[in-house]
């Protein structure tokens, strides 16, 4: 096939056997490189249909990546050696094969929940709003907010949640980093609303649940229905769910329904 393409005689027929021409041995290298390659295409594309190989690109919120990714990941890098992963900490779900942010989404998207989060008010060891175990929202009326940078999409959910509720806090400063809300107000510049998973373990300030609780859904996205390594992956996201702080989650309660 190869000599009727390039128009070329390749190998040399006779009663003793067959060599290869001069164009042959030219030829030769390239063509097993090929073969190599085809070989190795077919490896890993099985690899990847079965879930054992490939590469899988991951994306996510901010605050999501040691809460909800990363004891998966370490458990992937430990069972699947083979499959090379890449995280990418954003909300974008283009070029990715998994992004995992909150809902909802866009209707023209595959989703899965994976897991519930709380959100959470912290803010300086006795302040008065923490003197209860619960807050109400319309608690927060006129009181200084951490609030986030507009460019941390956090920013036009939080403010479109609080007018939802009729409440408006005073904002005193704002973050682009979800995770320094909650250490601002710790450290005695006002409250903060963030999602649970912008706490890390040893928090230095208080944490308060709302009542009734405030709950978001964390949802796996992809693009189509997902293929086989991206639907295990995301199984064991919803078989792992959200880790919180021991010493966090021994501040929250949960006596109240969710909202």
């Amino acid at each position: 096939m190869l000599e009727r393409e390039t128009r070329t005689i390749l190998l040399r027929r006779d009663s003793r056997g067959v060599t290869l021409t001069p164009a042959g041995r030219a030829a030769i290298a390239d063509a097993r490189r090929a073969v190599t390659a085809a070989a190795a295409a077919v490896r890993s594309a099985r690899a990847t249909g079965e879930a054992a190989g490939g590469v899988l690109r991951l994306a996510c919120a901010q605050s999501l990546t040691v809460s909800v990714l990363a004891p998966v990941i370490r458990q992937w890098h430990r069972r699947y050696p083979e499959v090379a992963i890449t995280l990418r900490e954003a909300t974008a779900t283009d070029q990715v094969d998994v992004a995992v942010v909150p809902a909802p989404v866009p209707n023209r998207f595959t989703t899965t929940v994976v897991a519930d989060e709380e959100i959470v008010l912290t803010a300086p060891t006795g302040h008065r709003l923490v003197r209860r175990s619960t807050v109400r929202i319309a608690d927060l009326e006129g009181a200084p907010l951490v609030h986030f940078a507009p460019e941390n999409g956090l920013s036009t959910w939080l403010d479109q949640s609080l007018t939802r509720a009729g409440v408006r806090p005073e904002p005193v400063m704002r973050t682009s980093v979800t995770s320094a809300a909650p250490q601002l107000a710790a450290a005695g510049l006002g409250i903060a609303v963030s999602p649970v998973s912008a706490l890390s373990a040893g928090f230095p300030g208080a944490v308060r649940s709302f009542s009734p609780r405030w709950i978001r859904q964390l949802v796996a996205v992809t693009p189509a229905a997902p293929d086989p390594l991206a639907a295990r992956f995301i199984s064991n996201l919803r078989t792992r769910g959200m880790r919180v702080p021991s010493d966090v989650r021994s501040q929250l309660t949960a006596d109240d329904p969710p909202a």
